[in-house]
């Protein structure tokens, strides 16, 4: 099986990458060919509304048909298995290239018939992983999860399946001291640092072979 861990995060070695890290590597370990790309490494832009993916009978029906840095990526993930994006959470959402390459991934697939069926080949399975500087209770309370289950709905219904799994109170700076942070309890964040993310670690490398399972 061919899978892809996309990072929508403009940082390769922090949270949401070393979850992303987590889950190739918990997909390798059910036999998967796996692999992790970083968006910020692509020069591309969002949906260009050409609407050649929606022609009928042209050459780019169902595909995007601009040709920038995205295309290998969007070719690779259309033939995939199954796939995961990471992205951390500004502003309750996706970062705002995660939310362009969606657009690119997405509409492609979409018809324009009454219930906006999807005209993607097979059904796989996807997902999504999450991280935040909030705690849980404070993504509950600010209704991040109406986001998050909106994407995994988009997700779903284009390709066949999707799920998502959240990291909260994650640690930002190496060194607090050296910016203004007193809207978070630094040794709160420390601690989730040293219990917390180890476990979450787990959980998307459990969420990674799961969803080549």
């Amino acid at each position: 099986m061919k899978f892809i861990a996309v990072n929508g995060s403009p940082r390769k070695n922090w949270n949401t990458a070393m979850l992303l890290e987590s889950a190739v590597e918990g997909a390798r370990s059910k036999g998967a060919d796996a692999e992790l790309v970083h968006l910020y490494d692509i020069d591309f832009k969002g949906c260009h509304s050409c609407f050649a993916c929606k022609l009928n009978g042209g050459k780019s029906y169902g595909k995007c048909a601009v040709n920038d840095g995205l295309t290998e990526l969007l070719n690779k993930l259309y033939e995939a298995d199954a796939f995961v994006i990471g992205s951390p959470v500004y502003y309750a959402d996706v970062t705002g290239e995660t939310r362009s390459f969606m657009e690119r991934l997405f509409y492609p697939s979409m018809l324009y018939d009454k219930s906006y069926s999807s005209i993607f080949p097979r059904k796989i399975k996807t997902g999504f992983i999450y991280t935040m500087n909030q705690k849980e209770e404070a993504m509950v309370q600010r209704g991040y999860e109406y986001f998050f289950n909106m994407n995994k709905g988009y997700m779903a219904r284009i390709f066949g399946a999707s799920e998502y799994i959240t990291a909260c109170n994650t640690y930002q700076f190496n060194d607090y001291s050296k910016y203004e942070t007193g809207a978070f309890d630094i040794e709160s964040k420390k601690e989730s640092r040293e219990k917390q993310f180890p476990l979450d670690r787990q959980k998307a490398f459990d969420f990674g072979a799961s969803l080549v399972s």
